[in-house]
């Protein structure tokens, strides 16, 4: 195993934040409504590039992804990584997970503005209740995207000319 390769068997036990990777996403143009943007994302490397549109739910025309379905594509390959890392560190096979994510947009009762809800579904034929339920909730604590789901994330928002 090289040092680029991620693993629990690995644990770092530093008092700062260790950065591993950083990717750079940019959007550009397109329509707003609903305080939501379409337009062309890309990213710095140009791995991903892809037009946003609204769902037909909110007024779109629903021909390309929308931010909601790219944050659930992420949370559940990341819950996906994390539970299958944990399946063969106990000898188990992870290929039959499949990991199913549902994003919701919705109005925030506190403030009127827009809120984010995430539930994931976990299929994995062949693993009892009483083995998997533990490992989710090892992946849970593992995953940062459910990390980020329970506690946010340290953001920060700057203004260039």
């Amino acid at each position: 195993m090289n040092d680029r390769t991620l693993s629990t068997e690995h644990d770092y036990s530093g008092s700062v934040f260790k950065p591993l990777y950083a990717t750079r996403v940019a959007v550009t143009g397109g329509n707003s409504a609903h305080a939501r943007a379409s337009g062309r994302v890309r990213s710095a490397d140009g791995a991903l590039a892809l037009e946003l549109r609204m769902p037909e739910e909110l007024g779109g025309d629903n021909l390309g992804p929308n931010p909601e379905q790219l944050f659930a594509a992420g949370y559940a390959a990341c819950f996906q990584g994390a539970l299958s890392l944990l399946a063969r560190q106990h000898l188990l096979d992870p290929v039959p997970i499949t990991v199913e994510a549902t994003v919701t947009f919705g109005r925030d009762p506190a403030d009127g503005g827009y809120q984010l809800r995430a539930d994931l579904v976990v299929t994995w034929p062949g693993v009892d209740r009483d083995t998997a339920t533990p490992l989710l909730a090892q992946a849970t604590a593992l995953c940062p995207y459910a990390k980020m789901a329970r506690h946010g994330i340290p953001a920060t928002i700057n203004l260039t000319s």
